[in-house]
């Protein structure tokens, strides 16, 4: 399977909203409760028009396709907004079941964040999600904390990972991220 990634503009905010709302239900249909999934769906105006705002505002997010053109994965990173972890975030990354597998997640982790030292945070109860950012050198750094309201006050801890060094070369990203 083959993708697109380009950076998302304002006129992606549908796209982009409809596809992380997908990527939450998919990713969380067994961890959360039903009512967080209505909360989203409810949302996804509100979403929208965020997601716009945020794009106008030069948002550092990517929208992934497939062959046939359809929305199937995005990321979003960006300054740390932890005061004491300053560095650079993942602010999430999500793709749909469908692409599993393929290398896409790789693919938009390396748009999101290319070499960089970076910082997550991860929701307790997602395996896979976990074994994906051990694979790309993150480790937990002991802080956790818990969700609000919206995600149910559930436990979530925080990975971090130096800058990446391959060979004694900066690790480079296989997307330019600058489209």
């Amino acid at each position: 399977m083959k993708f697109s990634i380009r950076r998302a503009s304002p006129d992606d905010a549908e796209a982009y909203s409809r596809t992380h709302l997908q990527g939450l239900h998919e990713t969380y249909a067994q961890i959360m409760p039903p009512a967080f999934h209505r909360h989203y769906d409810a949302e996804l105006p509100v979403l929208i028009a965020k997601r716009r705002e945020a794009l106008e505002a030069g948002a550092a997010s990517w929208l992934a396709f497939d062959e046939a053109g359809a929305a199937v994965g995005i990321a979003t990173s960006g300054p740390g907004r932890d005061d004491d972890r300053p560095d650079f975030e993942l602010h999430h990354i999500y793709t749909l079941a469908s692409t599993h597998g393929t290398g896409l997640g790789q693919q938009l982790l390396d748009a999101a964040i290319e070499d960089q030292a970076a910082y997550l945070w991860i929701l307790n109860g997602n395996p896979r999600a976990e074994r994906f950012y051990l694979r790309n050198g993150f480790e937990p750094d002991g802080t956790s904390t818990l969700c609000g309201p919206t995600w149910h006050h559930r436990p979530m801890f925080r990975m971090h990972r130096q800058q990446q060094v391959t060979g004694g070369h900066e690790r480079t990203a296989a997307v330019d991220s600058r489209q």
